[in-house]
């Protein structure tokens, strides 16, 4: 138990993998966690207050994006919001499961796709400023190695969309960083997920530690970003991959 009071952490794409651990790890640290999925809240998850605490927006939507934001706001009594995390992302595949490359991805994907992955985290984290403000704050996005290497599986507009990210996260860091807000940005490898696409088992002959990360090793970088711990880094990119990209 502590005297400080309760830390509150906005969460999207919080339903699987790398967001679900992060779920688990900040609520085992006692945080608040607001998610937000484009689905309900489902009943078997395990966390408490789940649906109180559930917003479902579809952020390939601007228009219900930003009135989730003022959903958000309300659920704030206090107007504070200590941590932002966007982790949502889509990466639409062709028949069969097949990669989209630049010359066969529908126009209405690349749109989707950057909506979901690159607007929404801008439209959300200008939104809640104020918000974040009150608290010094932290930002973080989630990008991939895709967005700096052609990856076997993510798709052109997946990849070309989280190095887009990236570029945002420099951007939002210098430009939040004077307001005592912090931006940073995550980039995992391979984590080993549902959503692994079929030999992703040849990809771990090329990391050097010789094995999938696991979600709750990315949570846990994530719950570092988000606290003091990391009080002096503001705009940089941690490569979560083993070692992939070296």
């Amino acid at each position: 138990m502590t005297n400080q009071p309760r830390r509150t952490l906005l969460l999207t794409g919080a339903s699987r993998g790398i967001g679900h651990a992060t779920v688990k790890r900040f609520s085992a640290a006692g945080w608040r966690v607001i998610t937000c999925s484009r689905h309900p809240f489902p009943e078997n998850c395990p966390w408490e207050m789940g649906p109180e605490d559930h917003i479902q927006v579809d952020l390939s939507d601007p228009a219900d994006t930003l009135r989730a934001v003022d959903e958000i706001k309300s659920r704030l009594p206090d107007g504070e919001l200590h941590a932002l995390v966007n982790n949502a992302g889509i990466s639409p595949k062709g028949a069969g499961g097949v990669r989209l490359g630049t010359l066969n991805t529908p126009e209405e994907d690349w749109r989707r796709v950057f909506q979901v992955n690159f607007f929404a985290p801008i439209l959300l984290a200008r939104g809640l400023l104020e918000e974040l403000k009150r608290t010094h704050g932290a930002v973080v996005n989630v990008t991939s190695i895709a967005g700096s290497r052609v990856h076997p599986f993510a798709g052109a507009a997946y990849a070309t969309s989280k190095a887009a990210l990236a570029g945002l996260t420099r951007e939002m860091a210098a430009d939040f960083g004077p307001l005592g807000v912090r931006v940073n940005a995550i980039a995992p490898g391979e984590i080993d997920t549902s959503i692994l696409s079929p030999g992703t088992e040849k990809l771990v002959e090329q990391i050097p530690m010789q094995r999938l990360g696991t979600p709750d090793e990315v949570a846990k970088i994530i719950y570092v970003l988000c606290t003091d711990t990391s009080s002096y880094l503001n705009g940089a990119e941690i490569h979560i991959n083993g070692g992939q990209h070296v």
